[in-house]
């Protein structure tokens, strides 16, 4: 597998945000799929959605995620995208509330996501 970040756009609301995709195996099957349009949850200052039939392949299972991560909750068969802090969170950094497999990074500010906080659709496309 190439080690070259795969560029992504994400569009929520009025919100557009350049991201790049990690080259990992989780990663490449999700930018296989795009474009993804999907129903947008929220949890805290977390973004969310389905993606069904993804192999989780826990290359970077972690719990510990900042501002701008993008990560896939296999669990949950979900893509998230951190922009701030979430319920569970103690600090001002985001808690998820599962491990996670942190698949990419947002370029620039993700916190501009709060301002798209009452989206009901969210599209993954490639950049």
């Amino acid at each position: 597998m190439s080690e070259v970040p795969m560029p992504i756009k994400i569009l929520v609301g009025a919100v557009t945000l350049e991201a790049e995709l990690k080259p990992t195996r989780t990663a490449k099957a999700i930018y296989d799929l795009l474009p993804i349009e999907a129903v947008l949850n929220t949890w805290g200052e977390e973004f969310y959605f389905k993606i069904p039939f993804i192999k989780d392949h826990r290359e970077t299972a972690t719990s510990n995620v900042s501002v701008g991560d993008i990560a896939y909750w296999g669990n949950g068969q979900a893509l998230a995208i951190f922009f701030g802090r979430t319920p569970v969170s103690t600090g001002p950094d985001p808690v998820p509330a599962d491990r996670v497999n942190v698949v990419g990074h947002v370029k620039g500010d993700a916190s501009i996501l709060r301002t798209a906080t009452g989206a009901s659709k969210i599209k993954v496309e490639r950049g």
